[in-house]
C-alpha cells in the first residue's frame, strides 16, 4: 500500500491522483466514443463534468449529514481535501441525477449517450481498483493462500488486485463492443452486467463487507439486483430494436 508520497513539506495523496487520472482518461475516451456515435463531444464532456462536480458535493454533504454534530462544530472541515470523508453512495445518486437532468435538457439521445459513456466508465473503474490498492481500502478477508498480502495486521486476499483485474477484463470486452450495433445502449448495459457479476463474485473475498440481517452481504444483494435489471433491460431494448427493424 502506498497512500501518499512526500514532496518536501507536502504530502501527495496517490489514490486521489490515480482517480483524477482515471477521470481524465475516461472523459477522453467518452468524448472519442461520442464523436464516433455522432453525438456532441462537448455535451458529453459537460455531462460528465456537471455530474462529477455534483457528485463530489453530494458525497461530502451526505457524509456530513451522518456526522452532523462534528461538522456543525467545525463547518470549515466541509472543505477538507480528504477522500475518506465522502459518501460514495450519496455522491453516486446525486451525480447521476444531475447528469440525467443535463442530458434531458440538452435532449441527448439516451441510449447513444450511455454507449458513449461506457468505455470511459470502464476505464475509470480500473483506476478505482488501483486507488483501493494504494489506499488499502476495500481490503480482503483473511487467507493462507500463497498470494496473500499482509495488510491491517493479517494476511489477506488481495481483493484490490482482483477488483482491478476484473475491471480490466470488463474494459477489454466493452472496448470490443461484441453485442448489437453501436448506439443502442446495450454496450453500456453489458458493462453494468459484467461489473455487477464481478462484484457479486468478488465480494466473497472482501473483509470489509456490510452484512445485512440474515447474514447477506449488502453488495452482493445490490449486485444481483443490478445484474438482473441490466439483463432484463438489455432484452427489452434488443426486442424493440428487432421490432423496429421488422417494421422498416
Amino acid at each position: 500500500m502506498l497512500p501518499f508520497i512526500r514532496l518536501g513539506p507536502f504530502l501527495l495523496q496517490l489514490p486521489g491522483l490515480v482517480l483524477l487520472v482515471g477521470v481524465w482518461i475516461g472523459s477522453a475516451l467518452a468524448e472519442k466514443e461520442a464523436e464516433r456515435l455522432k453525438l456532441s463531444p462537448a455535451d458529453v464532456y459537460n455531462l460528465i463534468f456537471y455530474g462529477l462536480v455534483a457528485g463530489l458535493i453530494g458525497a461530502r454533504l451526505a457524509y456530513a449529514a451522518q456526522y452532523l454534530s462534528a461538522y456543525l462544530a467545525n463547518p470549515l472541515s466541509l472543505f477538507a481535501l480528504t477522500p475518506a470523508t465522502l459518501s460514495p453512495n450519496g455522491g453516486l445518486v446525486i451525480g447521476a441525477a444531475i447528469a440525467t437532468l443535463f442530458g434531458w435538457r440538452k435532449k441527448m439521445a439516451l441510449r447513444r449517450t450511455l454507449d458513449a459513456l461506457a468505455p470511459g466508465l470502464a476505464a475509470f473503474m480500473i483506476a478505482f481498483g488501483v486507488a483501493h490498492f494504494l489506499s488499502g481500502d476495500a481490503f480482503g478477508s483473511s487467507t493462507k493462500l500463497p498470494w496473500a498480502i499482509y495488510l491491517w495486521d493479517d494476511y489477506r486476499h488481495p481483493s484490490q488486485v482482483y477488483e482491478t483485474l476484473a475491471a480490466l477484463a470488463a474494459f477489454a470486452i466493452v472496448w470490443k463492443r461484441p453485442v448489437d450495433k453501436p448506439g443502442d445502449g446495450v454496450n453500456f448495459l453489458l458493462l453494468v452486467s459484467l461489473s455487477a457479476a464481478a462484484r457479486v463474485f468478488l465480494e466473497a473475498f472482501r473483509g470489509d463487507s456490510v452484512i445485512w440481517l440474515g447474514g447477506f452481504r449488502a453488495a452482493q444483494v445490490i449486485g444481483l439486483l443490478a445484474l438482473a435489471a441490466s439483463l432484463w433491460l438489455m432484452r427489452v431494448w434488443a426486442q424493440r430494436e428487432s421490432q423496429s427493424a421488422q417494421m422498416l
